[in-house]
């Protein structure tokens, strides 16, 4: 490589690791201002998609959104009929790049709730039941949805409106959930279905008795200890 090439790319790299980093949002920035809470170490990747309506979305402490993300709540910006708390996410959350979560009258995500890449979620649909209007012109029912503190939403993921997911729940990447998704339990495909539950003192089982046991302990720096129960 020619040694201005080098220099240039040393210097372009550079500048975009400065840009990402001043186009955080963070506590104390403008923007963060804008939201309704936004938590002390919480941190919203730059470039954000789409941020709308935003005095509506809630952060809680030590949550951090990837690049590329959506968090919108409403029909429009500066729409008068989005509600006070439409998307709130809880402590410690981890949001992937490109995820999009849309609202109109409320997505809660519970604390320590790690969303992988590309995950859609939306507390409403459009309707179909006029066969002469476009169906994008026809609006369905809003339900609420609420994710359960600690689960994890895999990539691609889809969350429709009305589903209301457990805690410790482990959504597969791809599935589509809809519904009511109990504690502890493990679901997949589309539309989702339960593949395996937690049964206290056993493990984690499928319906055709495979179990994996239950796994208690601490992960540290260096090597995993892992203490059974």
């Amino acid at each position: 490589m020619h040694p201005i090439d080098r220099l240039a790319n040393r210097v372009v790299l550079a500048a975009h690791r400065r840009v990402d980093r001043w186009g955080e949002i963070r506590p104390g920035t403008r923007a963060a201002e804008r939201f309704g809470s936004f938590g002390e170490g919480s941190c919203i990747g730059f470039p954000a998609a789409t941020l709308m309506n935003t005095r509506s979305v809630h952060l809680g402490a030590g949550t951090l959104v990837g690049r590329g993300v959506t968090l919108a709540v409403g029909y429009g910006e500066g729409d008068p009929g989005v509600p006070e708390r439409g998307i709130v996410l809880g402590d410690r959350c981890t949001i992937g790049a490109r995820t999009t979560i849309t609202c109109h009258v409320s997505v809660e995500v519970g604390d320590g709730v790690f969303f992988g890449q590309g995950v859609f979620v939306t507390d409403a649909s459009h309707g179909y039941q006029d066969p002469t209007r476009p169906v994008g012109e026809q609006f369905g029912t809003h339900q609420p949805v609420v994710i359960g503190s600690g689960s994890w939403i895999g990539h691609d993921a889809v969350v429709l409106p009305g589903a209301r997911i457990g805690r410790n729940v482990v959504v597969a990447a791809g599935a589509v959930v809809r519904g009511v998704v109990e504690d502890h339990a493990v679901v997949a495909s589309s539309p989702a279905r339960v593949v395996r539950r937690h049964e206290p003192g056993l493990g984690w089982v499928t319906d055709s008795g495979d179990v994996r046991p239950e796994l208690f302990g601490t992960f540290g720096e260096g090597s995993p200890e892992v203490a059974r129960r």
